[in-house]
């Protein structure tokens, strides 16, 4: 049986998840995502798409969940001539909608400012979006939407069933089973992004079983995150100590599924009268859009959030101290406020969005707080501050930066390396053949890979880019 794979992104880099399966003249692309980081270098790598392989003839794709380095060109693939089904979960269909929409309105908006500062040089401007809200609506119109544990054939010979993979609301990993004319099979696994146990909210990670061959994520391949609880005392001491100075507590913080756990903890911490009662806002059209879809998907809880919702009437993503803010007036509105506030906004690495508008306020100002939550992927700003810039460049301008910054990693919702050794150990694994990593940066990546030979998985591959590996 002829099996290969291989990588068009998240290949010795976090973002850009693009993996493709070629057998017996099929092709099946799992996840299309955007790259996000420089934005010169990001925008070359997204327009090269697929590289040689031309987006009309991938059979099929499947999304694993709806964040924008795994679902952002799916429109760009559409676009390009890619015809076939989307699979993927009725939550990640919802939330993907949100995540390529306003990619495309952040695109045109984008266009339109570049092209007014261009002309005010008198350059020549010509840089296109990759795609519109119109191609949006096009894609939306090949999902084909499938519950966890429901196997579905997909293309001639291939089947998908997705597992609850415990990272964000309706996030799937894969078991992927091709078989051949010839009666050969294969099964195997994709992990997109592997999620952890004990999160609020979402249920915990399902396993794998019976996989041939594994393709695994490794963003936090060399850290292990801080316990919980401990996590979440630190994060109500940053909210007293920037209140009690008189400061903004600014929280970078993706739309899906960060700033809803965040919103789920303060709640929990001010009923707790563990944090002062002052205002909490999101400022993201999109979170507040999401925070609605996670609304009307009870069937992705777990049972602690399941029974608040269907049991005791409460709602953890509403509370009166909560604010949403929709209106460019109402965010600019934050910044002129003089009291004490938290602001969750996005972007999460801080590259385009109104939390860049944040900063600009609020970066240089000692009694505020930048509280990093999540990952910070190397050449954005978030990553900068992360690493402790003196100085950052927003909009073409420079800032100082006198504000604290505090990172509290227990939030992430990506498994670290125990807990990813800990999920495969107790998954039936003696089948199991190579494991290949995707989804790191270099020193994630080989630590990872040291760990696993080290647990007894001898066969252990990091991907490289558009690098074709059979499957045996």
């Amino acid at each position: 049986m002829d099996v290969h794979i291989r990588s068009q992104g998240a290949a010795g880099e976090v973002t850009g998840s693009k993996h493709l399966v070629e057998f017996e003249g099929k092709r099946i692309l799992v996840d299309c995502g955007a790259f996000q980081g420089r934005r010169a270098e990001s925008d070359a790598k997204n327009r090269a798409l697929l590289g040689d392989v031309e987006p009309g003839s991938v059979d099929a794709v499947v999304l694993t969940h709806a964040h924008y380095d795994h679902c952002g060109l799916l429109p760009y693939l559409v676009k390009k001539g890619f015809s076939g089904n989307i699979f993927a979960t009725a939550a990640t269909r919802d939330l993907a909608n949100l995540v390529m929409m306003d990619s495309a309105h952040i695109q045109a908006r984008d266009a339109d400012y570049l092209s007014r500062q261009a002309a005010k040089r008198n350059e020549k401007f010509d840089w296109k979006p990759l795609y519109n809200d119109l191609d949006v609506v096009k894609t939306m119109g090949q999902f084909v939407t499938i519950n966890y544990h429901r196997p579905i054939n997909i293309a001639e010979g291939a089947s998908v069933e997705f597992r609850d993979a415990g990272h964000i609301l309706g996030s799937a990993l894969v078991r992927m089973t091709l078989k051949a004319k010839n009666g050969a099979q294969r099964v195997l696994g994709f992990s997109g992004d592997l999620g952890r146990k004990n999160k609020p909210i979402i249920r915990d990670p399902e396993q794998l079983d019976g996989l041939d061959h594994l393709v695994l994520e490794s963003t936090y391949g060399d850290k292990l995150h801080e316990n919980t609880s401990d996590a979440v005392e630190r994060l109500a001491e940053v909210v007293r100590s920037t209140a009690e100075a008189g400061g903004k507590v600014i929280i970078p913080a993706f739309a899906v599924e960060r700033t809803q756990e965040l919103v789920f903890t303060l709640h929990l911490l001010l009923d707790q009268g563990r944090i002062p009662d002052i205002p909490i806002w999101v400022d993201s059209p999109m979170a507040v859009d999401a925070t609605g879809i996670f609304r009307i998907h009870p069937e992705c809880y777990d049972k602690e959030t399941h029974e608040a919702f269907t049991t005791h009437s409460k709602n953890p993503f509403g509370f009166a101290s909560l604010h949403f803010s929709r209106s460019v007036e109402d965010s600019k509105a934050l910044n002129e406020a003089k009291e004490p506030m938290i602001i969750i906004s996005a972007d999460g690495m801080c590259e385009v969005g109104r939390i860049q508008h944040h900063l600009i306020h609020n970066i240089s100002k000692p009694q505020n707080t930048i509280l990093i939550v999540g990952y910070m992927a190397e050449g954005t700003l978030g990553r900068r501050i992360m690493d402790g810039a003196k100085e950052v460049r927003i909009h073409g301008d420079f800032y100082k930066v006198a504000a604290n910054v505090k990172t509290i990693d227990a939030f992430s919702a990506h498994a670290d390396w125990r807990e990813t050794l800990d999920w495969l150990s107790a998954t039936d694994t003696k089948n199991l053949k190579t494991i290949f990593l995707v989804h790191g940066e270099s020193k994630a990546l080989e630590s990872l890979k040291g760990k696993l030979q080290g647990a007894g998985f001898p066969s252990v591959e990091i991907v490289r880019v558009n690098q074709h590996y059979a499957l045996v």
